[in-house]
């Protein structure tokens, strides 16, 4: 149950190319440019990809796979991130998964945890492989004397045998190389091998440690060819689009992804942003009227809609930009009208909401509804009040 209090509201608001580089191009000397697409053109269509303009009757598993993860770095946000996208979708749909192993909790993209499928963790860690051996480079002076391809088989025998903290990995692997930093060697195990987190690590109204073992082993199957760039490419327009080669290449952390787009040209169609930057997407891809209404939603901290864009403008105003995260608190974000306008916080029995700028009357009562949802799907056996405050202090 919801209940309300009497609205209060806080007064407080607050590339350069060098000569060898353009020589490896594959992109033609002319490209004819598409049409130019407005900031809330370019929002509604992708609100529309991430399931956001109109909750989908879409299953956890079939979600999951459309938006190609989750971020998860903690384990409550992937939930809240469906409770806003799908309807009928409870936190248990989302945990079974988890508990029977058909989706897991992996390091992909851009170095950090996401959710993905049983079938996409296997095929897209060994995609974004470059991207963590990049990562080890960072750790090479903590490293020196250590046989990498020695560590990768003593870290799998290690996790294999049982799950592993990764306190426990860096005890083992200290004994092995005892010169070694012993994070540097963690990392680096981390970094070599496809490993997940256990449960009951990530399941709803639980609480473990992250323990680790391969997704081979704890799904039970083989290593898979990694996922190719120009699948991956199509279905992040999918979920993503329309969007620049930069826009993929900050979502996956991959680098020279151009040759990808450019095999593509032929099946793809090309616009611009208004500062005139080449945008692609699938022909047959929703692109909403601008004016389509986008009603408010409760998203979790790093979602991946706020994240996956090298240019964000598309769901972040300038005047907001950097404004929910201070220090090393992320703080949750609220759209209105399809762009962030606020952020959230549950406090004891309260659900506090703070604007960035005064709403209307009618934005205040949508909000207000969509608060009371969320909280039905994801606490419905509790009872919270609803206002307007401060969250971030």
């Amino acid at each position: 149950m919801t209940k309300r209090t009497t609205t209060q509201r806080s007064t407080t608001t607050r590339s350069t190319t060098t000569p060898t580089a353009a020589k490896r191009r594959t992109k033609p000397a002319t490209v004819e440019a598409g049409p130019v697409l407005s900031a809330r053109a370019l929002n509604r269509a992708t609100l529309d990809r991430q399931l956001l303009l109109r909750r989908s009757p879409l299953s956890a598993t079939a979600a999951v796979e459309h938006l190609v993860g989750l971020q998860a770095q903690e384990v409550k946000p992937p939930y809240y991130a469906l409770a806003a996208r799908l309807d009928g979708f409870t936190p248990e749909e989302l945990s079974g998964l988890l508990a029977d192993r058909a989706a897991v909790r992996i390091v992909t993209m851009r170095s950090t945890i996401h959710l993905h499928t049983a079938d996409d963790s296997l095929t897209l860690r060994p995609l974004v492989q470059p991207a963590r051996d990049r990562e080890i480079n960072y750790f090479r002076k903590g490293l020196v004397d250590v046989d990498l391809d020695r560590l990768a088989v003593l870290a799998r025998e290690l996790v294999e045998a049982e799950p592993r903290t990764m306190k426990q990995l860096r005890e083992a692997l200290s004994a092995e190389w005892p010169d070694a930093d012993p994070q540097s060697l963690a990392v680096a195990a981390r970094c070599t091998l496809p490993l997940v987190q256990v449960t009951p690590r990530g399941l709803w109204g639980r609480s473990a440690q992250v323990s680790l073992t391969t997704a081979e082993h704890w799904l039970g199957r083989p290593a898979e060819p990694a996922a190719s760039p120009d699948g991956t490419v199509l279905r992040y327009l999918a979920a993503f689009g329309p969007a620049s080669v930069k826009d993929m290449q900050t979502w996956s952390g991959l680098t020279r992804m151009r040759p990808a787009f450019e095999r593509l040209r032929p099946r793809l169609v090309t616009f611009r942003d208004e500062s005139g930057v080449e945008l692609f997407d699938l022909p047959d891809a929703p692109r909403p009227d601008p004016d389509t209404p986008a009603p408010p939603r409760f998203l979790p901290e790093f979602d991946n809609l706020l994240l996956s864009h090298a240019d964000r403008t598309r769901v972040i105003p300038p005047a907001n930009r950097g404004r929910t995260w201070q220090a090393n608190t992320v703080y949750c974000p609220l759209l209105v009208d399809g762009f962030l306008a606020g952020v959230w916080r549950i406090l004891g029995d309260a659900l506090v909401i703070e604007e960035f700028t005064e709403l209307t009357k009618a934005q205040c009562t949508e909000v207000t509804e969509e608060g009371e949802r969320m909280l039905r799907v994801m606490h419905p056996q509790a009872s919270y009040d609803i206002r307007f405050g401060t969250v971030i202090p």
